[in-house]
């Protein structure tokens, strides 16, 4: 009854607020329409899709409940963007809270607009950076670029507690400044639909003769930071001696050819199974069919497909330097150093014998594992209202 309350009072005060984002990924669905729920939102994305992966966007756009437009015009240079007609665009729409993403040139024309009297909004920027890559700054330009940026923002969106308390800590920055807003998805959103979902995973079970194994999943590109190449090589006696274990790699990318090389070398063809690329409820199936998840990237500013994992009822094996890594619990996964064989090899063998074998596939036996964090949501975007 309190949070129905607090949502009435929210709807008869909603400010507008415009946020300017570089493309509509499926993760980020349920958070705008979340947001749309407290603030007269539009989002203006300034790609057309995603530059990595290719997204059904007509079908994610019928999805979101919140205003959007596109922003296309302007130059491009290696995913770094000079949009022409922001100015306009804030003129027209007249928000009263402007968010940029990260310390990007967008965040970057917010600021000096801010500063040269041209917009009086308050303003902000989503940061996604894990504690990891708060404490290794992976560039000069990133690291000044954050000292300037900073302290001229009215707010930081960050993706988890640890994070916060490093801004509020390195830049004397007050709580009620930071938004604290992981990329979570709506549970209840993506378990929908179970008989078509169980369907689709029945069909990959028998296809890849996954019934009585211990099905471990991997979903995401196939590049070096998310760690595959190094992990199957650190994990290759555990998977080899192992006739239970099957390693699924869904996803496509540039390290593709030596993955399948590595395969091949170490003779992991029964082992290691490579059916593709997914989205949507193709790819939820593959939740449902798996015994855990793996995530052994080195680099992660957060990692949305843990999430995805825990709502389908999947333990996760959880690399450290995944900002997401803070999801997991005891009774959920197990967090390792993707950089350190023993101890990788050490908890796989722990996490191995925590999961069970694929047996008839029915989502009622696979409870989510993520609590409600609606809760939580609200009491963070609605500080920009109590200031």
């Amino acid at each position: 009854m309190l949070l129905e309350f607090k949502r009435d009072i929210i709807r008869n005060m909603k400010k507008k607020m415009l946020i300017f984002n570089p493309a509509l990924a499926p993760y980020m669905i349920d958070q705008y329409n979340d947001l749309n729920q407290i603030y007269d939102l539009e989002v203006v994305f300034l790609f057309a899709n995603v530059p990595y992966f290719k997204y059904n966007q007509s079908k994610l756009l019928l999805l979101l409940k919140c205003k959007y437009s596109f922003l296309l015009k302007g130059i491009c240079y290696k995913e770094r963007v000079f949009r022409l007609g922001m100015l306009n665009i804030i003129r027209r729409k007249k928000p009263d809270i402007i968010i940029g993403y990260e310390y990007s040139f967008t965040t970057q024309y917010l600021i000096l607009f801010k500063k040269i009297g041209l917009i009086h909004q308050q303003i902000g920027s989503t940061i996604d950076d894990s504690l990891e890559i708060c404490n290794h700054v992976q560039s000069k330009v990133r690291f000044f670029a954050r000292e300037i940026s900073v302290k001229r923002l009215d707010y930081l969106i960050v993706l988890s507690k640890e994070v916060s308390e490093f801004y509020r800590n390195r830049f004397n920055l007050q709580e009620n400044k930071i938004i604290v807003s992981p990329i979570l998805q709506n549970p209840q959103r993506l378990r929908n639909n179970p008989g078509e979902l169980e369907k689709i995973a029945n069909e990959y079970t028998i296809k890849y003769k996954l019934k009585d194994k211990k099905v471990l999943l991997f979903v995401g590109r196939f590049v070096e930071v998310k760690g595959l190449i190094r992990f199957i090589k650190t994990t290759n006696p555990v998977l080899f001696k192992d006739n239970k274990v099957v390693f699924i790699l869904v996803g496509d990318g540039e390290d593709k050819n030596d993955i399948e090389a590595l395969i091949k070398e170490k003779h992991l063809e029964n082992k290691i199974l490579l059916p593709g690329k997914y989205d949507e409820k193709e790819l939820y199936a593959w939740y449902i069919c798996s015994s855990g998840f793996v995530l052994p990237s080195t680099y992660e500013p957060f990692g949305a497909v843990v999430n995805e994992a825990l709502i389908f009822g999947n333990k996760v094996f959880c690399s450290k330097y995944a900002g997401a890594s803070y999801l997991i619990q005891s009774d959920s996964g197990i967090v390792f150093d993707p950089l350190n064989e023993n101890e990788t090899i050490d908890k796989l063998n722990i996490f191995l014998n925590s999961i069970d074998v694929i047996k008839e596939i029915d989502m009622e036996n696979k409870p989510s594992l993520m609590s409600d964090t609606q809760k939580d949501f609200i009491e963070e975007w609605t500080k920009i209202i109590k200031n």
